[in-house]
C-alpha cells in the first residue's frame, strides 16, 4: 500500500510560476510580492494591518519587545501547545504561567483566570489544532483584568469563531507559514495581524533594522525580514486556503463518522468553524495503535508528547512545576491522524478501516 502521509504541501504549476516570477523580478526582500501578501492576508483575516516576518517566533519576539514585555512580567499560556508559543517571552526575561486544557485541547479559560496575579500583563490564547478558543470569553477576560491578548493562530489560518476569522479579535493575531501549516509559503515565515496601526508601523521598522528610509535608522532593530519568493508562493496558497480547509473539514467528518465509539474523536463547539490543522483522537493503547498504523504505511504523530511545563528548557527556570492533570493525561492518549487539503476520502476510509481493525471492530 502506498504511504498515507500525515501532511502534505500543495505544489502545482501556479506555485512554481509564482516562485519564478519573484526570481525574475530582481527584487528579493520586502518588495511588491511581500507588500501585496500583507494586504491580502489582512483582508482575508479582516484586520487593518498585517506585518510579515521571517518566522512566527521572531515576529512575536519583536512584538513582545514593542509591548514592553520583560523581567517580572507574567503571561498566561497553555502548556499544551508548540514550544515557540512561549519561547519569545522567555528570551525577554518574562515568565510563562501555564494553564490546563479543556476537552477541545484549548486553554481552560476558567483555570487561566485563576492564575492571574498583579504581575500578569497578557494572555496568549492558542487555537490549537485549528479549533478556535471561545474568543468572546478570552477577550472579555483580558479586558476585565486589563491584559493584552495575542491569538496564536499558527495552526488555525482560516478558522472562524462565530463567523469571524481568528486573528481579528484579540489585540494581535500571530500566524505561522511553516511547511506543515494550512497556509504555507514552502519555507519559514510568520506574520502579525492587528488593527493597531501604530504597532504595525513600529513592527515594520523593527524587523528591518529600525529603518524609516533606506539610510535613516530611527532605533536599533533586527533583520527579521520576509523574502519575495516565499511571499509570491504564499499569495497562491492563500487563494486556495478556503478550498483546502473545506476539504480538511470533509476528511474530519469522514473520520468522526467512521471512528465513532472506537476512539474519542475531537469535539466541535457550536460557535467554531475549525480548519483541522491536525485531526487528533484520544486512543487506548495509543503507542501500539501508532505502531500498527506504521506497519500499514499510515503516518501519524503525537502533538505534543511532552507538555511545555515539563520541558527541560523550562524546568529549573521557575520556582515550582505546576500540576496540570488534564494536560498530563491527554498527552498519553492523543494521536494525530493524516489530514491535508489534497487528501482523498478514500485515504481517510483506509485510515479508519485500519484503526477499526486494530480494535477488532471491522
Amino acid at each position: 500500500m502506498s504511504k498515507i502521509p500525515l501532511s502534505k504541501c500543495f505544489i502545482n504549476a501556479e506555485v512554481e510560476e509564482a516562485a519564478l516570477r519573484a526570481i525574475r523580478s530582481g527584487q528579493y526582500i520586502l518588495g511588491r510580492e511581500s507588500q501585496e501578501f500583507e494586504k491580502e492576508l489582512a483582508a482575508h483575516t479582516g484586520v487593518a494591518q498585517c506585518v510579515l516576518g521571517s518566522s512566527w517566533t521572531m515576529i512575536v519576539y519583536l512584538l513582545h519587545q514593542l509591548q514592553g514585555v520583560g523581567p517580572g512580567d507574567e503571561i498566561i499560556v497553555p502548556s499544551h501547545t508548540a514550544f515557540p508559543t512561549m519561547e519569545p517571552l522567555i528570551h525577554l526575561g518574562a515568565r510563562p504561567v501555564f494553564a490546563d486544557i479543556d476537552d477541545t485541547y484549548g486553554m481552560d479559560l476558567a483555570h487561566a483566570e485563576s492564575l492571574i496575579t498583579p504581575r500578569t500583563v497578557g494572555i496568549i490564547g492558542v487555537h490549537l489544532y485549528g479549533h478556535p478558543l471561545d474568543n468572546d470569553r478570552l477577550v472579555a477576560l483580558a479586558r476585565k483584568h486589563r491584559l493584552w491578548v495575542i491569538e496564536d493562530c499558527a495552526q488555525a489560518q482560516g478558522a472562524k469563531y462565530k463567523n469571524r476569522m481568528v486573528g481579528s479579535m484579540g489585540d494581535f493575531g500571530a500566524f505561522s507559514f511553516f511547511p506543515s501549516k494550512n497556509l504555507t509559503v514552502l519555507g519559514d515565515g510568520g506574520c502579525i495581524t492587528t488593527n493597531l496601526t501604530d504597532y504595525a508601523d513600529r513592527l515594520r521598522m523593527l524587523r528591518n533594522h529600525g529603518r524609516q528610509g533606506k539610510y535613516d535608522h530611527e532605533f536599533p532593530g533586527y533583520n527579521v525580514r520576509f523574502n519575495e519568493i516565499n511571499a509570491a508562493i504564499g499569495r497562491v496558497m492563500l487563494r486556495h486556503l478556503d478550498e483546502f480547509n473545506e476539504r480538511r473539514r470533509q476528511i474530519a467528518a469522514r473520520y468522526s463518522e467512521g471512528l465513532k465509539n472506537v476512539v474519542q474523536t475531537p469535539p466541535v463547539r457550536e460557535w467554531a468553524t475549525p480548519v483541522y490543522h491536525m485531526y487528533v483522537v484520544r486512543a487506548e493503547k495509543r503507542d501500539e495503535l501508532q505502531a500498527f498504523l506504521k506497519q500499514k504505511n499510515i503516518e501519524t504523530g503525537v502533538h505534543y508528547p511532552k507538555p511545555n511545563h515539563l520541558q527541560p528548557g523550562v524546568v529549573g527556570c521557575f520556582p515550582f512545576i505546576p500540576k496540570l492533570p488534564k494536560t498530563e493525561q491527554a498527552v498519553k492518549e492523543i494521536l494525530s491522524l493524516p489530514i491535508h487539503g489534497e487528501m482523498t476520502l478514500e485515504a481517510a476510509d483506509t485510515v479508519t478501516a485500519s484503526i477499526r481493525e486494530f480494535y477488532g471492530k471491522k
